[in-house]
C-alpha cells in the first residue's frame, strides 16, 4: 500500500511576484525552465550511492507541483497551472494544484506551500491569522482536510 496524499492547492497570489520568483514559480508547475537559482526552495538531498558503494548525499532540485498526468493511488488527473487574472477588479494571479505527494516529500513541498502563503491575496487569511490555501488527503480516506499555514508552518494532517 502506497502512503500517498492527495494535495490540492487553491489560491490567488499577490500581484507583486517578482520575474525571478514567477520563474521558479512555474518550474515547480512544471510550466517552465529551471531557473539558474532556485530561491524558494533551495535543497533538494537525496542519497545516492557512488561509485566505490558509498552512500552519499548530493542535491538534485526537482519540480515539486509538475504533474500532469493521470494520478498512480488519487482518482483523476494531477495538474498543476497558473493564469494572470485581469479585468476583475483586483490584479492577481490564479494557482490551482492538483498533486500526489508522499510524507518524505512533506518538507520541500511545506517549504513551497510556506512562501506561496507569503504571496497569498489577504482573503486567504482567516481571523485567527491562519492562511487556507487548499486541501489534503491520504488516498484512502474519503473526506480532504483543510491545507493551513498557521505561525509559518503547515499544518499537518492528522
Amino acid at each position: 500500500m502506497a502512503d500517498l496524499y492527495e494535495l490540492t492547492l487553491a489560491l490567488d497570489l499577490r500581484d507583486d511576484l517578482t520575474d525571478q520568483e514567477l520563474a521558479e514559480l512555474r518550474w515547480h508547475l512544471g510550466a517552465g525552465p529551471k531557473p539558474e537559482t532556485l530561491r524558494i526552495v533551495t535543497e533538494f538531498p537525496v542519497v545516492v550511492e557512488d561509485e566505490d558503494g558509498e552512500f552519499v548525499i548530493e542535491d538534485d532540485p526537482e519540480p515539486l507541483l509538475a504533474c500532469h498526468d493521470a494520478g498512480y493511488k488519487v482518482e483523476g488527473a494531477l495538474v498543476s497551472v497558473l493564469l494572470r487574472k485581469q479585468g476583475t477588479g483586483h490584479d492577481a494571479w490564479a494557482l490551482t494544484s492538483r498533486q500526489e505527494i508522499h510524507p518524505d516529500d512533506f518538507d520541500r513541498t511545506g517549504q513551497l506551500i510556506n512562501w506561496l502563503a507569503t504571496k497569498a491575496d489577504e482573503r486567504h487569511r482567516d481571523v485567527d491569522g491562519s492562511i487556507g490555501l487548499g486541501w489534503i488527503r491520504h488516498h484512502e480516506a474519503r473526506q480532504p482536510e483543510p491545507l493551513v499555514v498557521r505561525d509559518g508552518g503547515v499544518v499537518r494532517p492528522s
